[in-house]
């Protein structure tokens, strides 16, 4: 069997690849910013921003339009059963204009604003899982939002409205052996008089099944006129030289329309490249700045979904001669999942409002809504099973044969594992968001701690740092969490903000007391950090459910109800919150990395022993080596 085609980087090549693509300034303010900074400023994000009264009336005509079409022309059991959306529901979603929510109606879309873009992802979501996952992949990653951010007005005029009518789209990025490293990226784009022509193989293409226009991530080899590097183009699926090759099936989301996506000689002219050449990954990662919001709102859905099901049957369902739900062990359960759908709703509706006014940078905001939205969608989800105990785990073909209602609880919580996986992994995110996190740090004193900086560099480096830490640090000491009457008119709510700007300031402190401690190994503290992004995140749901029931107060929409639920949350998270900052200090960080290193040198196998390995022959990454297909190609255009 032919070795797969690896790209062999150091890791200082994927690191400064990683660090280029990032958006380098901060010409906005940012909420999540700030509070990592340990500056609370809540007067970024209340009074809650609202929408234009044009944009609710736009935004809720089609939600009218879209729920329609979900209720009586989706079914869900079908699409599970099937594992494939069918043509007829595709077609329908092109014919009520669900392609184009995000494309201008100069271009023939909606105009959607984020905010409604995302309620109809939860609605649609709801309705289909895979159905809210093509409409993310098509708008969020696919091919509208980059050419809406970076696309010259030509490519604007001859994809958008094909997207917003009848095109979908799909993103290409990762390979059989490139996930979140894309310092590796194998896939080639070579330059030959006006066109491109690639060569290469693609990975979970979500969409790229049913795909008529693909966005995809190849290396531009430098050469003389050609700066090369990573670059993004629009490409043509049916163009010669492209083969799906495989329809991959997971676990949940059996109608995702997912393969693999082989280009052999792929000729793509120039015209099509999206920016400059070696812009792809910045391309991709501004794209994602908004782009993650859509999995937090199907997120959101989900926990009203659940916080449904946990309501009618634990009405309906007694033990011991009450309802489940009035037994303490089940009522914390129904408990959290109706505070936290609250709270998960008001961050992704905050996030969304404020990118709609674009008046802050909401870089960490976003992805600090996908990473909490995943996490904390996924538990809902299991709980749920948990309350419904044995019939969680049955399916819902399964309840409907034997005359039960046929609730899909087991396929809501397979559906739900991905999220924790798709666009950055939990893991990944931690390090996207602490890499941001201490951005103002390494912008002062980087160069303290670079190995490849000289002497010089590192005494003009120790001044700036000194004079910035000279007038930070002082502001850590007291802010207004520590008077007794800051934000009164939050009502009840106030003791939960206060908390929330004295754990700000405790978070800035331990985050500067860990890279005075650690310097230049700070970066391979993971699990530090992601205990630093986990308090942040706790921290930014607690605000933005405050504000946003002091919102719904003020505009009389179940004020009480929703100070109810923040309280609740609130005090949830508090607690989270003081067991991870308990963590950051105690913890089994450094004896894992010992057993870990026992475990990868084989010190261990003899724990393995005494079971059978049902897994396949073959080897562990797929052979990627470019070159032609050597089958069928299983593409499935959509009439």
């Amino acid at each position: 069997m032919t070795a797969p085609s690896i790209r062999k980087v150091s890791e200082r090549e994927a690191r400064q690849v990683a660090e280029a693509a990032r958006e380098q300034d901060w010409r906005k303010p940012s909420f999540a910013k700030e509070l990592f900074l340990g500056r609370f400023r809540l007067d970024l994000i209340h009074p809650h921003p609202t929408p234009a009264v044009d944009d609710v009336r736009r935004g809720e005509k089609f939600l009218a339009t879209l729920r329609t079409f979900c209720e009586t022309k989706v079914d869900s059991a079908r699409i599970e059963r099937e594992a494939k959306i069918p043509d007829e529901t595709l077609q329908g979603l092109k014919e009520i204009g669900a392609l184009g929510m995000k494309i201008d109606t100069k271009y023939g879309g909606l105009g959607l604003t984020q905010v409604y873009y995302n309620r109809a992802l939860a609605l649609a979501g709801s309705a289909s899982p895979a159905i809210g996952a093509l409409l993310s992949a098509h708008q969020s990653i696919g091919v509208p939002q980059p050419l809406k951010l970076f696309g010259t007005q030509e490519q604007k005029d001859a994809f958008l409205p094909r997207c917003a009518r009848s095109a979908i789209s799909a993103f290409l990025l990762t390979e059989p052996d490139v996930g979140s490293d894309p310092a590796r990226l194998a896939t080639t784009a070579v330059p030959d008089g006006k066109d491109y022509v690639l060569d290469g193989v693609k990975l979970w293409t979500t969409n790229g099944v049913v795909a008529d226009l693909l966005v995809v991530m190849a290396r531009v080899p430098a050469s003389e006129g050609h700066k090369g590097g990573i670059t993004a183009f629009v490409v043509e699926a049916d163009s010669a030289g492209i083969t799906v090759e495989n329809r991959n099936a997971f676990m949940g989301l059996r109608g995702l329309e997912n393969g693999v996506t082989r280009f052999h000689q792929v000729r793509v002219p120039a015209a099509n490249r999206i920016g400059p050449e070696g812009a792809g990954l910045k391309i991709a990662l501004t794209t994602l700045n908004t782009g993650r919001l859509s999995l937090p709102a199907m997120c959101a859905g989900v926990g009203k979904w659940c916080l449904k099901i946990a309501r009618e049957w634990s009405t309906a369902r007694e033990q011991w001669g009450k309802s489940i739900a009035k037994h303490e062990a089940v009522g914390g359960k129904v408990a959290f999942i109706a505070a936290t759908t609250f709270a998960l709703e008001a961050v992704v509706d905050l996030a969304s409002q404020m990118a709609d006014e674009s008046r802050n940078d909401i870089r960490i905001e976003a992805a600090l809504a996908k990473l909490y939205g995943s996490e904390m969608g996924w538990r809902m989800a299991d709980e749920l099973v948990q309350i419904r105990g044995g019939r969680g785990f049955e399916t819902a073909e399964s309840l409907a044969a034997r005359g039960e209602r046929a609730v899909p609880t087991e396929q809501v919580l397979r559906d739900m594992r991905i999220n924790r996986i798709f666009e950055g992994s939990t893991e990944i995110m931690h390090l996207l968001i602490a890499r941001e996190a201490v951005d103002a740090h390494l912008s002062v004193a980087g160069d303290l701690i670079d190995p490849d900086k000289t002497l010089a560099e590192k005494g003009r480096a120790a001044a700036k740092a000194g004079g910035f830490y000279a007038r930070w640090l002082p502001q850590l000491v007291t802010g207004p969490g520590q008077l007794p009457r800051t934000y009164q008119e939050f009502g009840e709510l106030a003791g939960h903000l206060r908390y929330a700007e004295r754990a700000s300031r405790k978070l800035a402190r331990s985050t500067f007391y860990a890279m005075s401690r650690w310097q230049g190994r700070m970066e391979t503290k993971q699990g530090f950090l992601g205990r630093i992004v986990d308090i942040g995140a706790e921290l930014f749901a607690m605000s933005a459910a405050c504000v946003r029931a002091e919102h719904l107060r003020m505009s009389g929409e179940h004020g009480r109800e929703a100070h109810q639920l923040a309280d609740a949350f609130c005090r949830q998270s508090r607690l989270r919150i003081e067991e991870l900052f308990g963590r950051l200090w105690t913890n089994t960080d450094d004896l894992d990395r010992k057993i870990v290193s026992r475990v990868l040198d084989g010190s261990y196998t003899w724990l393995e022993e005494g079971v059978i390995d049902p897994s396949g022959d073959g080897p562990w990454i797929a052979d990627a080596t470019p070159g032609p297909s050597t089958k069928d190609s299983v593409r499935r255009p959509v009439p």
